[in-house]
């Protein structure tokens, strides 16, 4: 009998999970972290549905697998475990293949592992966590949630970059990325307000990654991210919107290696290499009056996020409501109403008690403007329950 769901978001640094009730609407039993996974010092930490810790430990986590192997070790003591019907994974890329969760298999793994480079920050640690699952329960179905999928319904003139045919043919395409946190988002405003739900919606996911999704009656017009999610807003270590002329010139002017280039893109840009002092938000903040870089990062997001709102505005053909999601986007009053700054002309206006209470709406203009927690781990505990029993 299946009683209860194992969820796996794996990083890659850090493995996220949660086990879940199985059932149509999961109740949460355990979550908890597998942290600084190749580093010195890695931390285990788990607290029951309650919030009551569990385990809060340091220990030696030299790869994903040992880090798996010690989380499917403890697992094995805890009531949670007994019954445990299906393991959850949320995979960031299904390419134009995959739109929507699949139970996995060879093929399905196999295709995987050829949409690497589409993702290689990504994939490959969450195709370890999948062997590895296989690897300790045989047989256990698993589920792949894919961060893509929510995007596909967008149209082809949304999804095109203006390059030759060969490389739209091989894939190269606008995805969009954070599907999973756009969908638990959706859900939870049709049953709050399911009227609203069909207007113009747009979400913006502000965390350690940044992007922001136009919704029109419950599907996904545009996004932000791009073919990686790299593009877009700018992001804690991630560039976001990038001349390509850049690369092309680092490439010329300083040799760089693919390799170095990634990583400079990825995990030393955006909020970090503007400020050369933080990547954390909350950081910043308090650094700002001392520090001009400081300012300037927090400035540079505002002012581009800003420009993405009215950018989505024009492709749904207006705006009903906006929803504020994610680390910076549930907790930070100051950047939303920074990053609302003068879209009046939108009907957008902040309510400054009601945004400084973090919501549920933080508006007085005809727009509404929310503020809602996502729950990506709980999507995917769904999305396993309603593969297993599509009936």
């Amino acid at each position: 009998m299946v009683r209860s769901i194992l969820t796996i978001n794996s990083g890659s640094s850090s493995i996220k999970f949660s086990v879940y009730g199985a059932g149509p609407d999961p109740e949460r039993l355990l979550s908890g972290k597998l942290e600084r996974i190749g580093l010195p010092e890695g931390r285990f930490s788990a607290e029951s549905g309650q919030g009551d810790v569990l385990v809060s430990k340091e220990l030696s986590l030299p790869d994903h697998g040992g880090a798996l192997k010690e989380l499917f070790g403890w697992l094995a003591s805890r009531p949670e475990d007994r019954g445990m019907g299906a393991v959850g994974h949320r995979v960031v890329h299904g390419g134009s293949k995959y739109t929507v969760p699949q139970r996995v298999d060879k093929t399905l793994l196999n295709t995987i592992r050829e949409l690497t480079p589409f993702a290689a920050e990504h994939l490959p640690h969450e195709i370890k966590a999948i062997e590895a699952v296989s690897s300790a329960f045989p047989g256990l179905p698993q589920i792949a949630c894919f961060d893509t999928s929510f995007h596909r319904t967008m149209s082809e003139a949304a999804t095109t970059f203006a390059i030759p045919a060969e490389f739209r043919a091989e894939g190269v395409v606008r995805y969009g990325f954070h599907g999973l946190s756009y969908e638990y988002i959706m859900e939870e405003l049709s049953r709050l307000e399911p009227a609203r739900s069909k207007g113009r919606t747009i979400i913006a996911h502000l965390g350690n990654g940044c992007s922001m999704a136009a919704v029109n009656e419950a599907r996904c017009v545009d996004t932000t991210m791009g073919f990686t999610p790299l593009g877009g807003l700018v992001m804690s270590t991630r560039t976001g919107e990038l001349d390509p002329g850049i690369i092309v010139y680092l490439l010329k002017t300083r040799g760089y290696a693919p390799d170095e280039l990634n990583v400079l893109l990825n995990r030393k840009s955006g909020l970090l290499g503007i400020s050369g002092a933080s990547s954390d938000m909350a950081d910043l903040l308090r650094e700002e009056a001392a520090s001009p870089s400081a300012a300037l990062a927090i400035e540079v997001f505002c002012y581009q996020a800003r420009k993405y709102i009215g950018a989505l505005s024009a492709a749904l053909g207006g705006l009903d409501t906006i929803i504020f999601t994610a680390g910076i986007g549930e907790n930070s009053p100051e950047i939303r109403a920074r990053l609302t700054k003068g879209l009046g002309f939108l009907g957008v206006e902040l309510d400054v008690e009601k945004n400084k209470k973090n919501g549920p709406v933080i508006s007085r203009g005809p727009v509404e403007v929310m503020v809602m927690k996502t729950n990506e781990e709980l999507m995917i505990a769904r999305h396993a329950w309603r593969v297993l029993s599509p009936s």
